[in-house]
């Protein structure tokens, strides 16, 4: 499958949950390390306007039952729950107490080993209309920071953006040209981001071409990653 040889500008900046809390709390990670890789996309200096940096949690066993998961930032001063959205990722707050005090990140579920990951997405739009162009740009911010994280990104290019909708839910994305015409796009079903478990989500992918038109979407997806080659 051509998609399958794509890389997804999901720049994973991985940090084991390798050490027992103690209390009973489980398997932890250092939220100074979370801080750390985090805080890379909020110092770069290159155009990021159309791009966000979010961390994703991924629990190192698969078989997690089903259970709705819970991320916990927790310390002497600080308790605070992070929601994870259905791909697991969530805005990490970047706290000086926290980060002075060592604070620590759990999640639900019985010592339950996981990892994060900083993940570079494109902005969605409450409209939900996208012109190529500017979606062609966004994927060339990501790229511009994938590069500057990762050497190896040097000779990869844009070539287009995978829209990753909910599980189970009716994903709709369709091609709308300057006379006003719209052809839908496949749905297929795949990860939402590169080195990802779960394959179950509705995925639609759109390959970058000269023509000028628009994408628009019928409800909004969970996250839009540039692909490149």
């Amino acid at each position: 499958m051509r998609l399958a040889r794509h890389l997804i500008a999901s720049v994973a900046l991985l940090l084991a949950a390798g050490h027992a809390a103690a209390q009973g709390h489980g398997m932890w990670v250092s939220y100074r390390d979370a801080y750390r890789a985090m805080v890379v996309f909020e110092k770069y200096g290159g155009p990021k306007n159309l791009i966000q940096s979010e961390m994703q949690v991924a629990p190192r066993d698969r078989d997690g039952g089903g259970e709705a998961l819970q991320l916990t930032l927790t310390g002497k001063s600080t308790q605070l729950n992070l929601p994870l959205d259905p791909t697991g990722r969530t805005s990490l707050p970047l706290l000086k107490a926290a980060y002075d005090e060592n604070a620590v990140l759990v999640l639900s579920g019985k010592d339950r080993e996981f990892v994060v990951r900083s993940r570079v997405s494109i902005m969605v739009r409450r409209d939900g209309v996208y012109d190529v162009a500017e979606l062609r740009q966004a994927c060339e911010q990501a790229l511009g920071y994938a590069r500057y994280v990762d050497r190896s990104f040097g000779g990869r290019q844009c070539v287009g953006v995978r829209f990753v909708f909910p599980k189970k839910a009716d994903a709709n994305v369709r091609v709308r040209k300057a006379q006003g015409d719209e052809i839908a796009l496949p749905v297929g079903e795949g990860v939402a981001f590169q080195g990802d478990a779960d394959a179950a989500f509705p995925i639609v992918s759109y390959r970058f071409t000269a023509e000028r038109v628009q994408l628009v979407t019928s409800r909004a997806p969970l996250a839009i990653v540039p692909l490149f080659e």
